[in-house]
């Protein structure tokens, strides 16, 4: 029997239970569409070029992958005809969009008698299965992962020892796409450090667990060191899936620093399944404040300032040096995503849904449902949010994580020649030294466009209004 099996956020052959099950039935036609339906939030730039690479890597992988661009309602009947398929099947996504476009997709085509099997693949539990004591969906992240971790999950399963597989003629061809940046080619320098694909996820998993897994608990905290994991783009297209990372950190490992930092680890996975639990309850999580009292809140509108923050230029080398990094790999250590994210919305009193959308642009692990939870989590508006009057002091976070000022003066390198004392407060220093460090305050490099001191009393104020009328 001929299965068309509909690629998505599954980019991998083991552990892929849409993969398994069409192998079982015979041939398969491995497709994948780029949803052009999907208006609201469609793939960001960075997330595109990953996409390319990665699609590379499976179509080598499988030997034949067809490729099409536009609405799945409309397509996927007509790939079934021409496929001569008596059977499709997926791994779920868990989106609004996607749950409304799926479901229509599959009673369309069971009319037709078309047989249609639905799995997960994208989480250890679907987000129905973890619910509390009343049968409510979770809104604390705690009480979700201990029930989550008390249920378990299935156990990772290997690649299809056989697939025969068929292209089909209509496909499109990958390179015609122009997902990739030309000009200007402001991805040279992602290839220097992430290597897309199903191969490219269980190298970077195997050297987190031999090198860095030891480290991981307190050196996650730590930007200049390469001590997290990064599996989160992996993740997000499903090169890898949590059910294979869930059965490795599930080991022992050999000494408390590294069993301490699996454990840490693992509780991070559980981060990403509570917001993924969310998203599916929440499917307005992206777009409104998950707390109505938020609606209140008097947001600034200065394209000045949200320009400098985007830019890397605010005068707070600690956020500086994450948005530059953002810019040049796709990617933000977390640690600063949390100081960027405080500052743009507590210090510059900027809408969350601005650093959410310049985030799911410029990010190549950007994920409809991390993103838009750590973002209302940073603001307070979310479920299981960061409290208000948290405001994260960009100087002194950079103290206590960099405090010999590497990963500043990686990222903003006109201030490299700054002594430790005055490289997260350049504006403390005197001319003496500004001077012998080349830096010129407002010409090589900015003064601060915000007081920390003035900003965080006026943060603390309007949220206090919002709690009031709430």
């Amino acid at each position: 029997m001929m299965t068309l099996v509909w690629f998505r956020q599954d980019l991998r052959l083991r552990d892929n239970p849409a993969l398994a099950a069409a192998a079982k039935r015979g041939r398969v036609v491995p497709i994948f569409i780029l949803d052009d339906s999907d208006k609201s939030w469609a793939p960001g730039a960075a997330s595109l070029w990953w996409l390319h690479h990665s699609l590379s890597a499976l179509h080598r992988e499988l030997g034949a992958l067809s490729f099409y661009r536009g609405d799945p309602r409309s397509l996927i009947p007509k790939l079934v005809k021409e496929a001569e398929a008596t059977g499709v099947v997926w791994n779920r996504c868990y989106d609004g969009h996607s749950v409304k476009r799926d479901t229509g997709i599959k009673n369309a085509l069971k009319r037709d008698g078309i047989e249609v099997e639905t799995f997960n693949a994208a989480l250890l539990n679907e987000p129905w299965e973890i619910t509390s004591g009343s049968g409510e969906p979770y809104k604390v992240y705690t009480p979700y992962w201990r029930t989550a971790r008390a249920r378990g999950t299935a156990a990772p399963a290997p690649k299809p020892k056989k697939l025969d597989t068929k292209h089909l003629a209509s496909s499109d061809k990958l390179d015609d796409w122009r997902l990739l940046p030309t000009q200007p080619n402001w991805a040279k320098g992602f290839s220097d450090v992430w290597t897309p694909g199903e191969a490219g996820a269980l190298d970077r998993f195997k050297q987190f667990l031999d090198e860095d897994v030891a480290d991981y608990d307190e050196g996650r905290d730590r930007p200049a060191r390469e001590s997290t994991s990064r599996m989160s783009p992996h993740l997000h297209w499903g090169e890898i899936s949590p059910r294979q990372i869930y059965a490795r950190l599930s080991h022992d490992f050999d000494g408390q620093a590294a069993r301490s930092g699996a454990a840490k680890f693992m509780s991070e996975l559980g981060w990403r399944e509570f917001s993924h639990h969310l998203l599916y309850h929440f499917p307005n999580l992206p777009d409104d404040n998950w707390r109505p009292a938020f609606d209140a809140y008097p947001w600034r509108t200065s394209k000045k300032d949200l320009s400098a923050w985007q830019r890397g230029m605010t005068g707070y080398p600690m956020v500086d040096a994450g948005m530059r990094e953002l810019w040049h790999t796709g990617f933000m250590h977390n640690r600063v995503r949390m100081i960027t994210a405080s500052f743009m919305i507590k210090h510059l009193r900027l809408d969350w849904r601005k650093g959410e959308a310049w985030f799911w642009d410029t990010l190549v692990d950007a994920d409809l449902a991390n993103n838009a939870f750590n973002w209302q989590w940073v603001a307070g508006s979310g479920a299981d949010a960061s409290p208000y009057f948290r405001i994260f002091n960009p100087m002194t976070q950079g103290e206590r994580f960099d405090a010999s000022g590497d990963y500043v003066r990686r990222w903003c390198p006109e201030l490299a020649k700054l002594p430790d004392k005055f490289i997260h407060a350049p504006w403390k220093a005197d001319k003496e030294t500004l001077a012998a460090a080349g830096v010129v305050l407002g010409k090589t490099y900015p003064e601060p466009i915000v007081s920390h001191e003035e900003a965080r009393k006026a943060a603390l104020d309007r949220y206090k209004q919002v709690r009031k009328s709430g």
